[in-house]
């Protein structure tokens, strides 16, 4: 028979330790605040002591991890307000909800800084389309569930990717990011400040749904995690929308002291955040809580994840004003408490008390930290053994770039991102399906361009290097769209940190991400662990995502990935190796995940994205796009589909065929230029020792690639668009 404490996810030492902070047992409303608490999801206990390996400040930051998002300065008084957050559980019980609600959860960490979200990503992973049909229906009802809810929240959802492997067959992922704008003297933070100051409650009634849903997300999903579709919330847009109105107007008025949304662990972690980070106490009334279920025990609207709804500290005398305001948005705000100095958060239900602990103790600064065991998988030296040259090579190139370019994780995801309105609030100025997202700040020749990007198969042949190849492909995205990366958060998405093999693979993982995020100058300001992401037969691969953000000075310079004109020359940056390992070509045409991942030349790599900066700034290209899944020659088509403009490519090599072709070497790109400008620019290049070749020039429909002399690839431009763009919705029906 479980003990109590193991009902709610804790061990007898953490039950020890409460009891030490209390000075007695703790009642039942009382231990399940802090399972809820405790948890990994909110507590962090196994990754808190990892962090330090990140850069979290810079000049620029203004926000760093700790907050419900980080912040970042842009100039002219503005800043960057995001954060990523993952919704993996939920999303594998009820897809729709599931992705909904994560999208619903994002917003509001993002307006209760005070900001107006301006943009949503995603990043999305799925098991093996090709062989589950629950795969597709996964697949269904988290791009539903993300277009519902933001689609109706009028944000646009602007970037994302979505990769398939079988390691996520029974644990889907489901990373949602959000980016606001924000003037820099209207940030809010969560604080409970002020003794004697108001606790309102504003949004939607609280019911049962999302009970327990922090614990739920913090153990690995069993064949019983079905029956737990009551940890799942349910999402209202349109609430949401109404919500953000009637706080981000509250927020101008100077009436709101604080303010929190009520996220993971609802009520309990809304209070005990806001009054650790105030004046360290607070009390509040359960009987005052709105309801839309009878009945409701002081636990279940302490641990309830029902959505849209948020805390305020409202300054003591202004609550009728706060009302008014709320009233004429068809909300309500309730009073439920006062900020107190005691140092506890007392709950209490009517005159009862029915839990007084101390407020730090369920915060993140009292909680548990452990660094657990590791130790190196027994897979990582073996399969880094495998040499590519061994693979046969294909007898036909037309046909292996047919059959990359309609490979599930290369084809066009038109399919998902056509359900999504990413050109609500017109500032959308690069749409889905180039490098990075670009939004044009209203008022302001200034834009920002957005990504997310991992490869987790590099990451799971080594995970150190493929998270530090993580952040930089994140950078070269945003680079060739004209950005200077500034920032990043980021969503670690990692089977149980119990496990000796898994948590080396997170530590390793986030020694990497430290190290690129201190040489490109990317400081990591905010993000999400999740971990416990495995079934009872496999973990996922480590999937360390990064978001990150750069500022565009003048917008009319952006740039994209699609070849312009005719008779552009056509420019290969950076140098092509022998690096197979890991590839999306010798997963597909082979079947193999092995292999040495690509190494990373940080030098050469800060070198190649400033020159890219430089040249984009003078004018002197007119499309870049990074070399990344696939190699050159998938590059090199992708470049080729908005037009259906071709290339006539002359290369020369001594590297197997295969290699040339779909080697993923790092630090490389493909920019274009016109004819009257390539001399200036190869004077450029030469000043500044840019590693380059010149490839061929743009054509019209033709997609031609000759290897020392041999006609190795030649296809029809419109003939690889027309599969490449349907491959997915043949895999969908």
């Amino acid at each position: 028979m479980n003990k109590p404490y193991e009902a709610v996810g804790l061990t007898e030492k953490e039950y020890e330790k409460i009891i030490e902070y209390l000075g007695r047992e703790p009642n039942e409303t009382e231990l399940s605040m802090y399972g809820v608490m405790w948890s990994e999801h909110c507590s962090y206990k196994h990754s808190r002591a990892l962090f330090r390996h990140f850069p979290t400040s810079g000049k620029r930051v203004l926000q760093g991890p700790g907050e419900n998002a980080g912040i970042i300065d842009i100039g002219d008084n503005l800043a960057l307000v995001m954060k990523i957050e993952s919704h993996n559980h939920p999303s594998a019980i009820e897809p729709y909800q599931g992705a909904a609600t994560g999208v619903g959860g994002i917003i509001r960490d993002i307006f209760a800084m005070g900001a107006r979200p301006v943009a949503l990503l995603n990043s999305l992973r799925f098991g093996d389309i090709e062989k589950s049909e629950r795969v597709k229906y996964l697949i269904d009802g988290v791009v539903a569930g993300i277009a519902g809810y933001g689609n109706c929240m009028g944000i646009p959802t602007a970037a994302g990717e979505t990769y398939f492997n079988s390691c996520y067959d029974g644990n889907p992922l489901v990373n949602a990011m959000c980016v606001g704008i924000i003037e820099h003297d209207k940030i809010h933070r969560g604080n409970a400040s002020g003794v004697g100051n108001s606790v309102m409650y504003v949004g939607a009634a609280t019911g049962r749904d999302g009970m327990g849903g922090a614990s739920f997300a913090s153990v690995e999903l069993t064949g019983e995690s079905e029956e737990k579709k009551s940890a799942v919330q349910v999402g209202d847009p349109f609430m949401e929308k109404l919500l953000m109105e009637a706080c981000l107007e509250l927020l101008v008025t100077g009436s709101i002291v604080g303010l929190q949304d009520l996220g993971a662990a609802g009520l309990t972690s809304a209070c005990c955040e806001t009054a650790a980070r105030g004046e360290g106490g607070m009390e509040i009334d359960v009987l005052k809580v709105p309801r839309r279920e009878k009945g409701m025990l002081p636990v279940e609207v302490m641990i309830s994840e029902s959505q849209e709804r948020m805390l305020l500290i409202v300054e003591k005398g202004r609550e009728d004003e706060v009302k008014k305001t709320v009233e004429k948005w068809g909300l309500h705000a309730v009073t439920i408490g006062r900020v107190t100095d005691k140092g506890r958060l007392t709950v209490k239900e009517g005159d009862k008390t029915v839990a007084d602990v101390p407020a730090y103790s369920l915060d993140s600064s009292g909680a548990p930290e452990y660094y657990r065991e590791y130790e190196e998988p027994a897979y990582y030296q073996e399969l880094k053994k495998f040499r590519p040259e061994t693979a046969e090579e294909p007898k036909d190139y037309n046909k292996t770039m047919m059959e990359l370019l309609t490979s599930p994780n290369l084809c066009s995801k038109e399919w998902i991102y056509k359900q999504y309105d990413h050109m609500v609030r017109t500032c959308t100025v690069v749409k889905p399906g180039s490098d990075a997202a670009v939004l044009r700040i209203r008022g302001s020749k200034k834009g920002i361009a957005l990504t997310v990007d991992c490869n987790s198969r590099y990451c799971f042949l080594d995970p150190r290097a493929g998270s530090a190849i993580a952040v930089t492909e994140a950078a070269r995205n945003l680079v060739c769209s004209g950005a200077r990366p500034l920032a990043v958060t980021d969503g670690l998405n990692f089977g149980s940190p119990e496990k000796p093999d898994r948590f080396w693979q997170f530590r390793e993982a986030v020694i990497g991400i430290g190290e690129a995020c201190r040489e490109l100058n990317t400081p990591v300001i905010s993000g999400n662990v999740s971990f416990y992401n495995e079934t009872a037969t496999q973990a996922i691969y480590p999937t360390p995502v990064i978001g990150m953000a750069g500022l565009i000075e003048d917008i009319d310079k952006c740039c994209t990935m699609h070849f312009k004109d005719e008779g552009d020359i056509v420019i290969l940056l950076g140098k092509t190796e022998n690096e197979l390992g890991g590839s999306e070509y010798l997963c597909r045409i082979h079947g193999i995940e092995k292999g040495a991942v690509p190494r990373l030349n940080f030098g050469l790599e800060k070198k190649l994205q400033a020159f890219i900066l430089s040249a984009v700034n003078k004018g002197f290209l007119k499309s870049a796009h990074d070399v990344s899944d696939g190699g050159l020659a998938i590059a090199l088509a992708e470049c080729c589909m908005e037009k259906e403009l071709g290339i006539k490519a002359e290369l020369k090599s001594q590297l197997r065929t295969d290699a040339v072709l779909f080697s993923e070497s790092q630090s490389r790109f493909v920019v274009s230029c016109s004819y009257e400008t390539l001399a200036e620019l190869r004077q450029f290049m030469a000043k500044l020792e840019i590693p380059y070749e010149i490839l061929g020039r743009v054509t019209g429909d033709e997609f031609r690639l000759d290897i020392n002399n041999k006609n190795i690839v030649a296809l029809k431009v419109r003939e690889m668009k027309e599969a490449w763009r349907g491959a997915f919705k043949c895999l969908m029906t």
